[in-house]
């Protein structure tokens, strides 16, 4: 199998990012290494090593992506057996030329805490965490959007991925069975209408995680998920409140998908 590594003299993010958009053209599998903060010409050398040691154990020239910054470490990386894709250097001269000024280059500048996005991010969590399934109902005033849905449809992990990732306080309310006979939108969160994003998600895909968790259940039979989904999806349409299907979506995906429709600020850089 192909190796990909993703090297760096920071957190490897963007390397990773850059190669893993650019490999998951082609339709083949790839054996991936990552190697973050690689900060001395110790740690260089060694994985110059690594990298070495599996073009060697393969048989086959391992692809290198990296972000480097400082001269000396680059050369090593450079020197390696794999082929080398340097994401900064295709970039780095057109736009000195564009901006009409000269690059400055500093390690951890593209993931290191600055200005108010960490506090942003930390605070979002908190938020988060604190709102989570309809925990805490009384300062939705606070919230950039409240995630509505059935159990299971993926209201939780994208409140957090919002949070961690775009500093936006993501809440999140469930529909219970408890609320399906006559199924309307509660009055604390009326008020907060304008912030409500609904998930809706296909109803084998709903039976499959509810019986990973509570088999042989009223909870995950089919009668009961696509009652729930049907009375969720009759209230989004009924009310107006934007919504998506959760089902063949990543957390990234769906997340990405709610801050395009909702035009939320993405508050990360």
């Amino acid at each position: 199998m192909r190796a990909a590594f993703y090297v760096s003299d920071g957190t490897a993010i963007t390397s990773e990012v850059f190669g893993h958009a650019l490999l998951s053209l082609f339709p083949m599998e790839f054996e991936h290494f990552t190697i973050s903060f690689v900060e001395t010409k110790e740690k260089a050398l060694a994985a110059r090593e690594k990298i070495n040691k599996t073009c060697k154990r393969t048989g086959e020239t391992p692809l290198v992506f990296h972000t480097f910054v400082n001269p000396e470490i680059r050369e090593i990386i450079d020197g390696c057996d794999g082929v080398i894709y340097n994401f900064l250097e295709h970039f780095v001269a057109p736009l000195e030329k564009q901006l009409g000024i000269s690059a400055k280059p500093k390690a951890h500048r593209t993931h290191s805490i600055h200005e108010n996005s960490y506090d942003n991010r930390i605070e979002a969590v908190n938020y988060s965490l604190a709102n989570d399934d309809g925990s805490n109902i009384s300062n939705y005033e606070q919230a950039d959007v409240i995630l509505v849905g059935v159990s299971r449809s993926g209201k939780t992990p994208s409140s957090l991925y919002l949070a961690l990732q775009y500093g936006i306080k993501a809440a999140n309310y469930p529909f219970t069975d408890e609320d399906m006979d006559e199924l309307k939108i509660p009055d604390f969160l009326k008020a907060h209408k304008k912030k409500l994003f609904g998930l809706t998600i296909d109803a084998q895909r709903l039976i499959d995680i509810r019986t990973g968790r509570m088999s042989n259940s009223k909870y995950a039979s089919a009668r009961q998920c696509r009652m729930e989904l049907r009375e969720v999806e009759k209230l989004y349409k009924k009310e107006n409140i934007p919504f998506i299907n959760t089902t063949k979506f990543s957390v990234e995906e769906i997340s990405a998908k709610i801050l395009s429709e909702t035009g939320l600020q993405r508050h990360k850089y």
